[in-house]
């Protein structure tokens, strides 16, 4: 009797423990936009929606999708095809939302320019470490992406955050530190960098990116880079020094690129291929900001052949 009573009460035990740690999961409703509260550590206050799709797949795949100035995490979620591409392939898309006056990511303060530096970029890691684990998550397919100064917060996510990340996006950006505040300012505008007049060697930007997150000796994500020539917010040559970077931290010879290829992967785009892990795509005569291509992102990511 005492041995049924304690394997009953263990078994109860159990299923509690499980419900627990799946409450949160449990509580978002599947095939629209939820805010997730109470998820862990958010140094930064930084809004949290989540989309999980009706045909969620067994151990789904993740895509954090970074929301431009002036916008936010509903805005991102309206404009940008990935809630209509997570149904198609199952995976869960994070919108977060910035949670600065007026709504740019802090890409500038160092502990946003940090692993675990307790700002922008970490509440975002953290984000992804919960849906993880919330949702039994394949780790080897989760993904960021982000227009304007969301595609600021994909390379700085991609540079402090390696360890989370397998690929990402960046549609019309700068390089991860180019915003950096000598001042320690947060979410502070940097005009140099802005009109492009920041440049580097190929081997100095990879050392910005290995400075977030010393002694990491791991992977690291392979990085596609949009631009558009007629950008006048984050002028044209910030396309060049950001796919300096990633050739950089590659070791790639960023003067001898694989291929190009002009009018791919549309008319008046050329597409340059510097390695495996690094491509871009400029767009001549687009302005700010480059069009989310949905398809070739899936193709990229893995999710599409």
């Amino acid at each position: 009797m005492l041995l049924s009573t304690l394997s009953l009460f263990a078994t109860f035990a159990t299923t509690f423990a499980g419900a627990v740690r799946g409450r949160g999961a449990a509580a978002i409703t599947p095939g629209s936009l939820q805010q997730v509260s109470n998820w862990g550590t958010n140094p930064t206050k930084t809004g949290f929606y989540i989309y999980v799709p009706k045909k969620l797949a067994t151990n789904p795949g993740i895509v954090v999708a970074i929301h431009y100035c002036t916008g936010s995490a509903q805005a991102y979620y309206n404009g940008s095809p990935y809630k209509t591409l997570s149904e198609q392939y199952g995976f869960v898309v994070i919108y977060p939302s910035s949670p600065h006056s007026g709504t740019c990511w802090d890409v500038s303060s160092k502990s946003s320019l940090s692993h675990n530096g307790g700002g922008d970029s970490n509440a975002i890691a953290n984000m992804v470490q919960w849906t993880i684990k919330e949702y039994s998550a394949d780790t080897s397919k989760v993904f960021v992406t982000g227009s304007s100064s969301g595609a600021m917060m994909t390379n700085v996510m991609a540079a402090a955050y390696p360890d989370l990340f397998k690929a990402g996006i960046a549609y019309s950006g700068v390089p991860a530190g180019c915003f950096v505040s000598q001042s320690g300012g947060v979410d502070a505008w940097n005009s140099s960098c802005a009109n492009g007049q920041v440049k580097n060697s190929p081997a100095k930007w990879a050392q910005v990116v290995l400075d977030m997150y010393p002694n990491y000796n791991g992977t690291r994500p392979k990085m596609q880079i949009y631009h558009g020539s007629s950008d006048s917010t984050l002028l044209p040559n910030n396309y060049q020094e950001t796919t300096k970077q990633w050739a950089g931290v590659f070791g790639y010879n960023y003067d001898k690129p694989e291929s190009t290829k002009s009018n791919s992967p549309q008319n008046s785009y050329t597409t340059t291929v510097w390695g495996p892990m690094v491509s871009g795509i400029y767009a001549q005569g687009v302005g700010h900001t480059v069009p989310i291509r949905g398809a070739d992102d899936m193709k990229f990511f893995g999710f599409a052949t």
